[in-house]
């Protein structure tokens, strides 16, 4: 495991079929299970990060189809709803689905155990995956079929956490069973295979969790809700991302971002 834990490699991307199938089942309805079935008490508080780090970064002004990788009820696409003309959304659970997105009616896709897409090739304008693929074992598998469905010159934005999350073999509060962050050199390697320009690359997320613990209280909304904060946190992701180390377990080493958000333009 050590290797692992160094962020080398990245576990559950080389596991067998049963493998897969056993961690599919654990984490279908994982993400909804911790709190997020209930639409009317659910929150989305990311519009502003992806609005930042991702939707300000897009040249297109329309899209005729996008895909949404693992968005459940579809609110990252609230502020560009008016803009897209289909909308596809890749989810597990029964209970993240949405039946509207201000005039859009979405087109919900069961994900196929193994990763594949059931979409052809070069189809869609913009994919978003945001805080999904940490929740799948093959993700190098994943992210090939993400690129294939994406169009030339069409852009794929994704949000990831970057460290451990701490040991993924013992129960962790707050955490499905099975999620862990996906080290950066992975990242690095797989968009290294493809055809791709990396437009945007923002580390994110420096010790905000401890902060919305510490002074979230005083706010009406998450901490990373609200601009000033989400142009903070970016200046001071920059200037500490060489603290990142995947898995730390000394206190020093854990003040530094948690997640990146790139956007990609496929060539």
């Amino acid at each position: 495991m050590k290797e692992y834990f160094e962020g080398k490699k990245l576990f559950g991307d080389n596991f067998s079929l049963e493998e897969i199938i056993e961690w599919f089942d654990e984490e279908a309805e994982g993400y909804a299970d911790l709190g997020s079935k209930n639409k009317n008490s659910y929150t989305y508080g990311y519009h502003m990060m992806n609005k930042i780090h991702g939707y300000d970064k897009i040249k297109n002004t329309n899209f005729e189809n996008v895909l949404g990788f693992g968005s459940a009820w579809g609110y990252e696409f609230e502020p560009i709803s008016k803009k897209i003309s289909n909308l596809t959304i890749i989810e597990p659970s029964d209970n993240l689905v949405n039946n509207r997105i201000g005039d859009l009616i979405p087109k919900y896709i069961k994900p196929d155990i193994k990763g594949s897409l059931p979409l052809n090739d070069n189809s869609f304008d913009l994919i978003t995956c945001f805080g999904t693929l940490h929740h799948i074992p093959n993700v190098s598998y994943v992210i090939s079929e993400i690129i294939r469905v994406l169009k030339t010159d069409g852009y794929l934005l994704l949000r990831e956490p970057i460290l451990s999350m701490g040991d993924w073999r013992k129960p962790r509060k707050g955490l499905t069973k099975n999620e862990r962050g996906i080290p950066i050199s992975f990242f690095e390697k797989e968009f290294s295979k493809y055809s791709i320009e990396v437009v945007s690359k923002e580390y994110c997320f420096t010790v905000t969790s401890l902060i919305q613990r510490t002074v979230g209280f005083l706010f009406k909304r998450p901490i990373y809700s609200y601009k000033i904060y989400v142009v903070l946190d970016k200046i001071v992701s920059r200037m500490l991302k060489k603290n990142i180390k995947y898995h730390a377990t000394k206190k020093i080493n854990k003040i530094g971002p948690s997640s990146i958000f790139y956007v990609i333009k496929k060539l």
